[in-house]
């Protein structure tokens, strides 16, 4: 009885303590990466056991202020942004392995994109959709996404946005936490408006970049205001686009800061200046200036000392979530299947968190949609994915890039792609390469996901060089005692196929193929035909592809691998000796980092032919390097374009790469090949390498492509030869 009576005392004394004391509102300016010195503040109020009641904030201070609302402490948060990618903060960063084949081939051939809406050129609406911010938010509150009410967060919060339509101030204070917090932070241009409640919202800092009021009117008694604002510049330290904005931001809230001063009780003014909105790279130095500044208040911070402490964050003890449920909203243009397809789970799945990441990010990397949000709703056995999707209505483009190798010379590549052409998840592409060597690549391709998919393709490519290669199995040259041929070859392709995925990661297709040959030379030879070849060739042929490198050019990281196996089961027949063969090959490599600027990527590839009597014309070739594939011509260091050939061959290289600085990239390769006619039937293929060569070079990445340069030689021929390469390969 006596311990019921103490507790019921010890519980009224409590309540009455708590009644008394006065409510701590804390307010946060907006102000970008100058932002995370709100962290710094956060440390020392942590130290000193001060209990928040109130957070109000306005764009970074809204991103902090929310993360703090939600559980996390000032040193959780100092070590939780020291890990952020600060690129992908600024930039709609979307991983390699997200793509298909046919996006990561978009993304790695054109230099540049024009969209069109109905005939009219569109821009963008800012530079990033901020996918990547909102992942980082969306993860790090799991353990609140469903609190809908931000008053029942650990601390009742709320943040501030701005409605592009009126101008008018919006306080955001339910819904889902980490779209109001990217909302408050959708810097105009550098990230996309975010749409709530019908509201095309953007940064709060346009109209309230310090909230104090909105505490104020819940009651706080005490308000400690940590402001990150520049005051208005001079013309010479306005610096870039940012710069411009943060100007004309702080136009009308400098007017209003005297009075928003004098609201607040302990007003923290951290010394950034030298810093701008970006500088997430300086992440460290500004969180360090927060932490100085605040310790110079610490007279005013020390009465409000308690031995409060903050609880732990309770995360989920489960690392699987159980998707009982998927719920997708706003398709038009585009089907559930595509769009599951793209996430490559279902309902009734479980999943990691990393893998919902990378389902919306495969769903991102299509490009079909403006905007991409998700949260997640408890039901009594699982969860229920919610993924609202904005169907962009860019459905035109115009593209551009350029290239230069040493086979095909150079080439400016136009685009015009078309998405729902004929039906939905449909895609129409043409190039045209004009220059040197004309050639062009149709495409019509319509993506169902997980169900089967199809497209058709129509391709052309033409080139003439001197080759040290006849395609007729080097007859011409053995006779004509010459070393190399003015060879004209055009190969005019189409293709039908069906494709699907394959255990979530490989994409399995099959499909036939009409081909056209046409090789003559204009080396005049006397008795010899200048028509090497001029036939039609029909074939059915079957494919397994997978690739996760992060870097087509220069990878870090992934493995990739390739099978094709093509049977050749008709010719026009122009030499008159044609019998059925088959033509398999694989390649396959690995690439992975040593330390942060060495990486190692290893190469093994091969194939053969089937049959007693092949078409010399479709044969192997090796040499050169820095051109797209045609056929099964191959890139070998140390020897000229095609210079060897066979029905058969086997390849190595290693390549170690090693960044110099950012995006400037120098490396050494050495590769070995057995190459020759039926060398798996004698066992050649398993010896000493008949051919070797090594090459230096330097590459550097660009928005055109890689620009490279490789000096090759090789010990047998002692040749040598500089290649260069421009832009991406097409």
């Amino acid at each position: 009885m006596f311990s019921v009576v103490y507790f019921l005392f010890s519980f009224q004394v409590q309540a009455q303590e708590d009644l008394q004391k006065p409510k701590i509102g804390l307010v946060l300016s907006g102000g970008g990466a100058k932002g995370l010195a709100h962290i710094g503040v956060l440390k020392v109020i942590d130290s000193l056991g001060i209990k928040i009641d109130y957070i109000g904030g306005t764009s970074m201070g809204a991103i902090i202020g929310g993360l703090y609302a939600s559980g996390y402490s000032g040193e959780e948060l100092d070590s939780l942004f020291r890990e952020v990618d600060t690129d992908a903060l600024l930039q709609d960063y979307t991983p390699r392995e997200s793509k298909t084949f046919y996006e990561k081939r978009n993304d790695e051939i054109y230099a540049f994109s024009l969209p069109f809406n109905k005939f009219r050129l569109e821009l963008p609406k800012a530079l990033s959709k901020g996918l990547y911010n909102y992942h980082l938010i969306s993860r790090l509150t799991k353990h609140v996404s469903y609190i809908t009410d931000f008053d029942k967060l650990p601390i009742p919060f709320l943040c501030i946005a701005t409605d592009v339509e009126t101008g008018q101030e919006v306080v955001l204070e339910k819904g889902t936490l980490p779209k109001a917090l990217l909302a408050s932070g959708a810097i105009p241009t550098l990230y996309n408006p975010i749409q709530i409640d019908g509201k095309m919202l953007i940064d709060g800092g346009v109209v309230n970049n310090y909230p104090v009021e909105e505490l104020l009117k819940r009651g706080a008694d005490i308000i400690i205001g940590v402001d990150v604002q520049d005051g208005l510049k001079k013309l010479i330290d306005i610096k870039g686009a940012t710069g411009v904005l943060s100007q004309v931001t702080n136009f009308s809230m400098i007017e209003k800061m005297d009075k928003k001063r004098e609201l607040t009780t302990i007003y923290i003014k951290p010394n950034i200046k030298g810093y701008t909105v970006v500088s997430f790279e300086k992440g460290g130095e500004i969180v360090e200036k927060g932490e100085k500044e605040a310790r110079n208040h610490l007279k005013e911070l020390i009465p409000l000392q308690t031995q409060y402490k903050r609880p732990a964050i309770q995360k989920e003890a489960s690392k699987l979530l159980y998707i009982t449920d998927l719920e997708i909203n706003n398709l038009d243009k585009f089907t559930r299947a595509y769009v599951v397809g793209k996430l490559k789970f279902n309902s009734n799945s479980k999943v990691e968190y990393k893998t919902v990441e990378k389902g919306i990010n495969n769903l991102n990397a299509t490009q079909n949609f403006e905007s991409i949000f998700y949260y997640f709703k408890k039901n009594h056995v699982g969860e229920k994915l919610v993924i609202d999707v904005a169907e962009t209505k860019k459905n035109t483009f115009l593209k551009f890039g350029l290239h230069y190798d040493g086979l095909l010379k150079s080439t400016v590549l136009l685009n015009v792609t078309r998405k729902n052409l004929l039906i939905k998840n449909d895609v129409f592409s043409l190039d045209v390469g004009l220059g040197d060597n004309f050639r062009y690549n149709l495409n019509y391709y319509v993506d169902n996901g997980f169900y089967l998919s199809y497209g058709f393709t129509s391709k052309y490519v033409g080139l003439n060089r001197n080759l040290e290669n006849d395609f007729s199995g080097n007859d011409i040259l053995s006779s004509s005692g010459l070393n190399s041929l003015n060879i004209d070859f055009s190969d005019f392709s189409n293709q039908a196929y069906v494709q699907t995925i394959f255990a979530q990661k490989f994409s399995l297709g099959v499909g036939a193929e009409l081909k056209h040959l046409k090789i003559e030379s204009q080396t005049v030879i006397e008795n010899v035909d200048p028509v090497i070849d001029d036939s039609d060739y029909f074939s059915l042929f079957g494919f397994l592809k997978y690739d996760s490198f992060d870097n087509k050019y220069f990878p870090k990281k992934g493995w990739y691998f390739v099978g094709d196996l093509k049977p050749v089961l008709y010719s026009s027949d122009r030499a008159n000796n044609f019998e059925k063969f088959t033509i398999a090959k694989a390649d396959g490599a690995i690439a992975f980092t040593l330390h942060k600027k060495f990486t190692f990527k290893l190469q093994s590839e091969g194939g053969f032919s089937i049959g007693e009597n092949r078409v010399p014309y479709l044969d192997f070739a090796l040499g050169g390097y820095g051109f797209t594939q045609i056929n099964n011509l191959r890139p070998f260091l140390g020897y000229d374009f095609v210079a060897l050939s066979g029905n058969s061959y086997v390849k190595g290289s290693v390549v170690l790469d090693y960044e110099v600085f950012k995006k400037n990239h120098l490396n050494f390769t050495a590769n070995y090949a057995n190459i020759g006619n039926n060398i798996f039937d004698d066992g050649t293929w398993i010896e000493k390498p008949m051919y070797s060569g090594y090459g230096f070079g330097y590459g550097l990445e660009t928005l055109i492509g890689p620009i490279e340069i490789k000096h090759s030689w090789s010990p047998e021929t002692r040749d040598h030869h500089t290649w260069f390469s421009i832009g991406f390969t097409f």
